[in-house]
C-alpha cells in the first residue's frame, strides 16, 4: 500500500489516473458531501480487487485533496489526505475544476455524460 510520502510525490500521476478511470465511464458524477461546516464536492473511483478508493475532493475554502482509502489486512478503513499545492491542482483540467466549483458552491451533486467532457476536460 502506498504511503503519505509515495502519494505526495505521485499525486499528479495519481489524479491522471483517477480522472483516466472517470471518463471511461459514460457518465462522470461529482457528489456533494458535509460534515458540519465542512462542505465538498469530489470525485471518486473505487478498486475492488485492491480493496482501495481514490478521490478528488474540492472543500469550500477553494482546498484540493487526493485521498487514497484503503482497508488493511484486518478490514479496518484507513486514508491519505494530501492537499494539494496550486503547482498540483494543474493537473486538473479546468472544465473539471469548473464542475467541481459549482457543485461545492450549489451543494447539489451533478451527473454529466462523459462524451460531452471528453474535449473539455
Amino acid at each position: 500500500m502506498l504511503s503519505e510520502e509515495e502519494v505526495k510525490n505521485n499525486s499528479a500521476a495519481i489524479i491522471e489516473q483517477l480522472i483516466t478511470e472517470a471518463l471511461t465511464e459514460t457518465h462522470l458524477e461529482v457528489l456533494f458531501d458535509y460534515l458540519g461546516q465542512d462542505q465538498w464536492s469530489f470525485i471518486t473511483t473505487h478498486h475492488y480487487e485492491e480493496d482501495k478508493e481514490i478521490s478528488l475532493r474540492l472543500h469550500a475554502n477553494h482546498e484540493f485533496k487526493l485521498i487514497l482509502g484503503y482497508y488493511d489486512d484486518e478490514d479496518e478503513f484507513h486514508e491519505i489526505i494530501h492537499t494539494l499545492s496550486t503547482k498540483e491542482q494543474e493537473a486538473i483540467p479546468d472544465g473539471l475544476q469548473k464542475l467541481m466549483h459549482k457543485v461545492v458552491s450549489d451543494e447539489q451533486s451533478i451527473k454529466v455524460a462523459t462524451n460531452l467532457l471528453k474535449g473539455k476536460i
